[in-house]
């Protein structure tokens, strides 16, 4: 088959109708070329990266291959944790796969008035709990196949935390550092503009992710609501507090990682006062989780950003040292005028150093089989997004290390994005006092729900938090059963 896009044979999908347009779920296998029209006569075009058998197919052959997708690493978890549950197949083989992928072309107008053109993905997992919820990253990597991994993991996050969504993910792929602020403006609007149809408060909600802040979503809800003719807060979350998002929202992710180290060093019988805590990004996440700690008595004594990091076994200043938000590489500035603190080489150097919890809290795959026997913390509270390879995991489990995952730990974002969609539903504001009352409520529910898991059934946290998840998903999905 020879034409300017070459398809490489083997089409082993099929083609089904969603509402008055017709998606192609088609499962091929692509040179690099790919597929370049994100269009196709006015309809939107939907792919998936592969069923889950030539994915196992590849896992089997290519064991140690590193770095693996979010997508590989999820289906890995998620047959993971099924040996341990009595789950109707069928069940397990959907939840391999988005119920849709939509990809869509961005049109752009430049400042200097040139045209360029973007591609932005929203993968929707699973709804049988609840509408798709999950961020929209701007970012050069952003690929259908991340979009869809991530989208299984906030599946399995909505359901861990038993809260009434399913997962979902998306983004464009663009360098939001090449944006000017109002490119950055003009390009999700017209992002949300294409993404009008499939979004929504009962059908999906988008939340800022790398790239994005509350004020893009604000721009978001605002496109999405002019279209629509009439405000509607809830389209989106993350938004700032005075156009209906959240008091105590974007300090959620760190706060809940925060809770969860606490507990997770009260279960193993380590003291808070005096733990020793090393972070890795100090984003959003490990910025807020870091003070937090700090503030209870633990000894952070390590944090790294883009820029660098640093380390004093005596302890460092949290307070004292910006978010990359705040001031970008500010981490390694700190280092320079402290006295007692010491400038690492690698950011990733962090992960090896001897303390009681290390917070890898960047950005995924930072902990592999290069590096999984050089971790020397007893405990892992993963902040990020798949901080840790499926390989990395095995290999940390057999040594003892006790790793906490995101579904769990980093789940204050979504759970606070909950709150925030109930007051924008009821149009009430909750005071800060009152988002992190619930949200430490939350938490500790969650924890206890899968410390009994763990206590049960003698497995990983990992493994039990799927357990937990997957179990709730699967009795939804056998009330609801299958129709047709």
């Amino acid at each position: 088959m020879s034409m300017s896009l070459t398809i490489v044979a083997d089409i082993i999908g099929y083609i089904y109708l969603r509402g008055d347009y017709t998606i192609n779920t088609i499962f091929i296998s692509l040179r690099p070329a790919d597929i370049d029209p994100p269009h196709l006569g006015g309809r939107h075009l939907t792919m998936s990266t592969g069923t889950a058998e030539t994915s196992e197919k590849r896992v089997a052959t290519d064991e140690q291959d590193e770095p693996e997708s979010a997508l590989e690493t999820a289906r890995r978890q998620l047959e993971h944790a099924a040996a341990h549950l009595e789950v109707d197949p069928g069940v397990i083989e959907r939840l391999k796969h988005p119920t849709t992928v939509h990809r869509v072309a961005v049109p752009l107008e430049r400042d200097d008035g040139s045209v360029e053109v973007f591609t932005g993905y929203r993968a929707q997992h699973d709804d049988v709990r609840g509408p798709y919820k999950g961020g929209l990253r701007f970012h050069p990597e952003v690929s259908e196949e991340e979009c869809v991994g991530l989208s299984m993991w906030m599946t399995w996050k909505c359901a861990v935390m038993d809260l009434p969504f399913g997962g979902g993910k998306g983004g464009v792929v663009v360098d939001p550092k090449d944006l000017t602020d109002g490119e950055h403006e003009r390009l999700t609007r017209r992002f949300a503009e294409e993404l009008r149809k499939f979004v929504g408060p009962k059908k999906d909600i988008p939340a800022p992710d790398m790239g994005t802040d509350a004020q893009t979503m604000a721009w978001f809800m605002d496109a999405y609501s002019m279209q629509e003719g009439e405000t509607i807060p809830g389209v989106v979350t993350g938004k700032p507090p005075v156009v209906g998002g959240s008091e105590g929202r974007e300090e959620a992710p760190g706060r809940s990682v925060a809770i969860i180290t606490r507990e997770a060093a009260e279960y193993y019988d380590y003291a808070l006062d005096g733990l020793s805590v090393a972070v890795q990004g100090y984003g959003s996440v490990g910025a807020n989780a870091a003070r937090l700690l700090d503030d209870w008595g633990a000894d952070v004594v390590a944090v790294s950003d883009s820029g660098g990091a640093v380390h004093d076994p005596t302890g460092l200043d949290t307070h004292a040292i910006p978010s990359f938000a705040e001031q970008p590489n500010a981490v390694t500035d700190y280092g320079v005028e402290t006295d007692g603190a010491e400038l690492l080489d690698d950011g990733n150097d962090i992960l090896e150093l001897d303390v009681d919890v290390v917070i890898p809290a960047a950005v995924g795959n930072v902990i592999t089989v290069d590096n999984a026997n050089d971790v020397r913390a007893d405990i892992v509270v993963e902040g990020a997004n798949g901080p840790t390879t499926f390989a990395a995991d095995e290999i940390l489990a057999e040594r003892g290390v006790h790793v906490v995952p995101d579904i769990l730990a980093n789940a204050g974002g979504v759970t606070v994005s909950y709150f925030e969609w109930l007051q924008d539903i009821n149009r009430r504001t909750w005071t800060l006092e009152q988002v992190n009352s619930e949200l430490e409520s939350e938490m500790l529910s969650a924890w206890n729900a899968v410390r009994d898991e763990v206590e049960a059934r003698d497995i990983t946290w990992r493994d039990a938090a799927y357990v937990v998840a997957l179990d709730r998903i699967a009795e939804a999905k056998s009330v609801r059963g299958l129709w047709p």
